[in-house]
């Protein structure tokens, strides 16, 4: 697994990394899990994503074996948000004043329990706002920006955060590359009953896959297959390879409730390496 810089920060995570979202603490078991992340490590990922409203909270460490816990700190990059005020503070506006939230993160990094902070879901002014903070009241800024990035949601990535990266260095660390699933083909006859969409809490998805917008981005997963099958890989894995060819991309989190699916995905990185511009 290929490591790339998180910005311009210095600190190298692996291209692809391993979300906990959903999947660790409810959807599958403990000994999946365990399986997973050791599958994980074992194929090059040092990035490990967590959060404490996730179903596992932020503790990834009761997922990973002796072997692997007991190798170097340093070697593995973990981290978790804390959702404060109304949007999420990634660690590794809301109510509350932006000059709080920057004091706190440089608090938590100065304390040596983190040792860098991100933002999650936040738009380009916030995150401008609050380096600009950070400099004026010498503070430590944030590094990176947690984003949605998939076919069918590119703005921000594409147009916002490339901005940000040349004028203060913030990085860019995505999620979903599958669209919550929708880019799988696994919506096109209706909601599974062990799909994401189909688990209480999560109505959201299955509201936006059943919509007008869904039922387009649906139609549009026959052109990809093609292109997919010439390519002689998955769907899923065109998917993220696709993510993989924006070398403002750092990190593209993924997320598996299976190893086999966790493999699949992983092997997006040779798709990514192989396939040139194809997949742009």
């Amino acid at each position: 697994c290929v490591n790339r810089n998180l910005g311009k920060s210095g600190l190298r995570v692996s291209c692809v990394g391993l979300g906990t979202w959903v999947t660790f603490g409810g959807q599958i078991t403990d000994e999946v899990a365990e399986e997973m992340t050791t599958l994980a490590y074992e194929s090059g990922i040092n990035l490990f994503d967590t959060s404490e409203v996730y179903n596992c909270g932020s503790n990834i460490f009761v997922f990973l074996p002796m072997h692997v816990f007991n190798c170097r700190r340093s070697s593995l990059v973990i981290t978790t948000k804390i959702f404060w005020g109304g949007k999420y503070v990634h660690i590794f506006l809301s109510s509350t004043s932006l000059y709080a939230t920057v004091r706190a993160m440089t608090y938590v990094i100065n304390r040596g329990m983190a040792l860098y902070w991100g933002t999650s879901r936040w738009n380009s002014m916030e995150i401008m706002e609050a380096y600009s903070v950070a400099r004026q009241f010498n503070q430590i800024p944030p590094i990176c920006e947690q984003a949605e990035y998939h076919m069918f949601q590119r703005e921000k990535v594409e147009v916002q955060l490339p901005q940000l990266y040349h004028k203060i260095g913030i990085g860019a660390m995505t999620w979903s590359p599958l669209a919550c699933g929708l880019i799988s083909g696994k919506y096109r006859s209706g909601i599974p009953p062990s799909a994401r969409a189909s688990l209480k809490g999560y109505e959201w998805i299955k509201e936006k896959i059943m919509s007008e917008e869904g039922h387009r981005e649906q139609l549009k997963l026959q052109e990809l297959e093609t292109l997919a099958q010439r390519l002689q890989c998955t769907l899923p894995q065109l998917a993220i390879a696709w993510c993989l060819r924006n070398d403002k991309v750092n990190s593209v989190l993924l997320g598996a409730s299976r190893p086999a699916q966790l493999v699949e995905n992983i092997r997006a990185i040779q798709v990514s390496v192989h396939t040139g511009s194809k997949c742009n």
